[in-house]
């Protein structure tokens, strides 16, 4: 099986934004051999070429991320998975840092009825060892573990 390389005045299967559907449309623009802008033939709107939306599914599936016929991402998703990302690996060291070299000890395990304080270490049974980030109230804390932040219950009787 030949698959032709697109060509301007060629025609290429790409979702109308206009008509919301995957359609049969005209390429008007192309940058070396990329699909930039296309003609919907169903009605008559210009805009950037997308992938069918079957085929982006199918990228989905297989975990690769293909924007408008490239392998760029947005800049703006880019900017919140590096803020994510930036998060994610600032709660990580403060968790590493409140029980690095720490003796087994220094640990309280911990129970709905123990009263915590911030700063307090505690060994979860499902979570592993945590540190107490804040008291949010008189029954609440958030304990920091290594997977992220919880709130868990205090004080109860």
């Amino acid at each position: 099986m030949t698959t032709k390389k697109p060509k301007t005045g060629g025609e290429i299967d790409s979702y109308c934004t206009k008509c919301r559907l995957d359609l049969g449309h005209r390429i008007i623009a192309m940058v070396g051999d990329t699909v930039k802008k296309v003609e919907c033939r169903t009605c008559g709107s210009h805009h950037l070429y997308r992938k069918p939306q079957s085929e982006r599914v199918a990228a989905a599936k297989v975990g690769v991320r293909a924007v408008a016929g490239t392998e760029r991402k947005s800049t703006r998703t880019g900017e919140r998975v590096t803020a994510a990302e930036r998060a994610e690996r600032e709660r990580t060291a403060m968790w590493e840092q409140a029980i690095a070299g720490k003796p087994a000890t220094a640990f309280k395990p911990y129970r709905i009825s123990n009263v915590l304080g911030a700063g307090e270490l505690v060994r979860h049974p499902k979570f592993g060892d945590g540190v107490v980030a804040r008291v949010i109230d008189r029954g609440k804390v958030e304990v920091l573990f290594k997977d992220g932040p919880r709130t868990m219950a205090h004080g109860q009787v």
